[in-house]
């Protein structure tokens, strides 16, 4: 059921107060709605849009799960105004098991080796957190595996050259490929309990670098290097 505003309290003057309302953009949600089939991938670049219209066909669904909140922005004599608020669903708790995962040695390597960012700066390592916020696990179920599905997701949704997230694979099974398919297959089911909600935006990723903003992975921005070796995705250019 959709958040309504509460109703205008009688003024001590017997006059009714006038309320205003003014209604912020949704944020994300991290409910579960029942799967549906993903096409297969084709081995060739998936395209953003394809992401962003299965998206817009799930918002309406998944707003009706979202919590809103709802404060009072001013109060005038008779008039308030009121802003309705999503409320964030990134804890503490996903900021931290993102932390011990950024100790993991995997990982570690991983990140040493991406000198020029092209799959993990600052951005997509934001989503990461966020991803796990929206995807409904306890805290301790997320491993290693999760990083890299959520950063390969983060990698599809933001980045247009889709080479460089093959060294995922690399770091996680070596020369082994018979394992890409199970990675593929979690990956599926991790935007599923997501509802397949993989769009976030800047300013959530700003928000989430901004509750510890001395961690080290946040200083992997890609402005600060050469110029040769930018590649300004979607959220760098702030769509």
């Amino acid at each position: 059921m959709t958040s309504r505003p509460p109703s205008p309290q009688p003024s001590t003057s017997g006059y009714p107060l006038e309320v205003i309302v003014n209604e912020e953009s949704p944020g994300p949600s991290a409910r579960w709605v029942d799967p549906r089939p993903l096409p297969e991938s084709s081995g060739l670049k998936r395209k953003r849009e394809w992401s962003e219209s299965l998206q817009e066909e799930t918002e309406e669904e998944t707003a009706a799960k979202a919590e809103d909140s709802w404060v009072v922005e001013w109060l005038c004599g008779l008039r308030m105004k009121l802003k309705r608020q999503r409320v964030s669903t990134v804890l503490p708790e996903h900021h931290e098991v993102f932390n011990t995962l950024l100790e993991d040695p995997v990982v570690k390597r991983f990140l040493a080796w991406d000198r020029d960012l092209l799959v993990s700066d600052k951005y997509l390592l934001s989503m990461v957190i966020a991803y796990f916020s929206r995807a409904g696990l306890f805290s301790w179920q997320y491993r290693r595996i999760h990083f890299f599905i959520a950063l390969y997701l983060a990698n599809d949704m933001e980045e247009d050259n889709q080479a460089p997230k093959q060294a995922i694979f690399s770091f996680l099974y070596g020369k082994n490929r018979a394992e890409r398919p199970l990675f593929h297959k979690l990956r599926l089911q991790f935007v599923r309990s997501m509802d397949w909600r993989m769009r976030v935006t800047r300013e959530e990723c700003e928000e989430i670098q901004a509750f510890d903003p001395e961690l080290w992975v946040w200083g992997r921005d890609r402005t600060l290097l050469p110029q040769g070796s930018r590649d300004h995705g979607g959220l760098r250019e702030g769509h």
